[in-house]
């Protein structure tokens, strides 16, 4: 089968299984079985694919059409304009949560400062690797309750040149700090903020996506108010905790923190708040 038949029987089946892009899902896929890019199956459209990689490219469709994210079969996905690797273990990295990063640099608009950085529930690291990509300077402590999370991270880290300014602890939240950790001038955080109630409601992609880093099994808010409130001892003065959220909100900021500001996408949704250590 030619390429361009190939595209149009699997954007066919994707379309069929409810998937919101499926053209362009159907090319990430056929590409990445191809090890070529999208652009190199314009100029194959009219080849023939070999069955070997037809092979494996159905393979990824039928995954697909499951509903299995699409940067878990390639293994990739872009954030602030780099690519991580990312796997079953982690969040995917969403466009949302770059406001997180937009915020920070809003915060902290000197690239050179010396920052001591803490990310709570790093993931794919996609948030503590970008800011120490963004501050050559910075030192970063970074923390995720998995193991297999952390050394996603780590690996990401080394990717982009940055593990050597980057310290992973295993635990939960603030609890796996160490002695000598912070204190920091900066504490970000995209925690689980899913009430649970919501959660029968989301995309079913998300069904493969680790469910902690989704829900704190709650009203959305517990994880948020446990990062404000034990965050402020680990934060210097006039320092900074800026955390992701929806459409749970955002908790009243506890004594000793100021909410500082509210980041709003352009449709008006809130993303992330910004608390300043009084």
């Amino acid at each position: 089968m030619i390429t361009r038949e190939l595209l149009r029987q699997a954007t066919a089946e994707l379309t069929t299984a409810g998937c919101d892009s499926p053209r362009l899902d159907a090319e990430c896929l056929l590409a990445h079985a191809w090890s070529n890019n999208r652009a190199g199956l314009i100029a194959r459209a009219t080849d023939e694919v070999p069955e070997a990689i037809t092979r494996d490219f159905f393979a990824l469709i039928e995954r697909r059409v499951r509903r299995e994210p699409l940067a878990y079969l390639t293994g990739e996905k872009e954030f602030w304009s780099r690519s991580f690797s990312v796997d079953p273990s982690v969040l995917i990295p969403r466009p949302e949560t770059e406001h997180l990063i937009e915020a920070c640099l809003a915060a902290f608009p000197d690239r050179q400062m010396q920052l001591a950085i803490c990310d709570i529930g790093t993931g794919s690291g996609c948030i503590a690797v970008t800011l120490a990509c963004e501050y050559p300077d910075a030192r970063v402590v970074a923390t995720d309750i998995s193991a297999a999370a952390l050394e996603t991270a780590q690996a990401n880290a080394t990717r982009h040149g940055v593990a050597d300014r980057i310290t992973f602890r295993l635990g939960s939240l603030l609890d796996a700090l160490q002695q000598g950790d912070g204190p920091f001038e900066l504490i970000v955080s995209n925690p689980p903020y899913v009430a649970a109630g919501e959660m029968e409601g989301l995309a079913p992609e998300l069904a493969f996506e680790p469910r902690t880093a989704l829900t704190d099994e709650s009203d959305g808010l517990q994880l948020l108010r446990e990062i404000l409130e034990r965050g402020l001892k680990h934060l210097k003065p006039d320092g900074r905790i800026i955390v992701e959220t929806g459409s749970c909100g955002l908790p009243e900021a506890p004594a000793g923190l100021l909410e500082e500001s509210r980041i709003r996408d352009l449709a008006g949704h809130l993303r992330a708040g910004v608390y300043r250590h009084l």
